[in-house]
């Protein structure tokens, strides 16, 4: 904190002492930020984009282990290979929008364990997330939360 005060102080006093100088450099600074910020939300939105065309689909599915009954379905409808995908999950009653699972600090953490190529499937077990006392997994349905990803070329 010591440091960005004084540099905000040593930049006032150039401001002030030397504005000839300094109010170009500071328009420049000023502009090369804007330039890197908007470049940061173009790629930001091109990935919020390629986000909405993956689907990912959980069920309860008795094929599975028991310790890991929820069967999720992925498929990378973008057009770019998705390197990393984080989810949460969430159980609700049907036609209720109240989330009945525990997210926790102990709580699974689900992520697709590889690469995934465009247009291609991903099939896995996973388990359950802790959910309140007094329900029944078999009675919820689970959808997936707050889908983080990383697509490359």
């Amino acid at each position: 904190m010591l440091i960005g005060t004084l540099l905000i102080l040593s930049w006032l006093a150039l401001l002030i002492r030397y504005p000839a100088w300094a109010i170009p450099l500071n328009l420049a600074a000023v502009f090369a930020l804007g330039l890197v910020a908007l470049g940061l939300a173009w790629q930001e939105q091109g990935e919020q984009r390629r986000l909405e065309r993956v689907e990912l689909t959980l069920a309860l599915d008795a094929a599975c282990p028991a310790d890991r009954p929820l069967r999720a379905h992925l498929r990378n409808g973008s057009d770019a290979t998705l390197h990393e995908l984080r989810w949460q999950v969430g159980a609700y009653q049907s036609g209720d929008s109240i989330n009945l699972a525990d997210n926790r600090y102990d709580s699974p953490h689900y992520r697709a364990p590889h690469t995934l190529l465009p247009d291609s499937d991903w099939q896995e077990c996973l388990p359950l997330p802790p959910l309140r006392a007094g329900y029944r997994p078999s009675s919820l349905e689970f959808r997936a939360e707050r889908l983080r990803g990383h697509f490359g070329e």
